[in-house]
């Protein structure tokens, strides 16, 4: 795993990230970019992925009107997806990578996608935290 997880750094280092906090013990990083609107962005190396998790919005109360919504637009997210955390509270951005092949244009695309999905679909999940 240390292997993985110094290559994951190095990437994450050439993309000119924030690495707020790291354990390399457990494989995590905590990453910002705030030019991409990304805080707190958890990236877990766990052979053989890499798991990047984002925090979005709570739900306050069960509307299957947001799951819907939700639902339709990770048809247009290119990499990851609309997750619920275990609790069934939390909407999390989603993406998993294959750390055997993972490169750094396969990293960037991700966190390119979760840049693109926080600027176009903003103002949804802005509502949507309301309810």
């Amino acid at each position: 795993m240390n292997n993985h997880y110094l290559k994951t750094k190095n990437f994450l280092q050439e993309l000119k990230v924030n690495i707020v906090k790291e354990d390399e013990n457990d494989g995590i990083f905590v990453i910002e970019k705030e030019s991409f609107g990304i805080k707190n962005l958890i990236v877990g190396v766990a052979s053989p992925i890499v798991i990047l998790e984002q925090f979005i919005f709570k739900i306050n109360q069960s509307n299957e009107t947001i799951f819907k919504e939700l639902l339709k637009k990770n048809r247009d997210i290119v990499h990851g997806a609309f997750v619920l955390d275990d609790s069934g509270e939390r909407v999390i951005f989603r993406d998993t990578l294959q750390l055997e092949n993972l490169d750094l244009n396969e990293l960037e695309a991700s966190l390119n996608s979760l840049s693109l999905l926080l600027s176009e679909y903003s103002d949804q999940i802005i509502a949507f935290s309301k309810y």
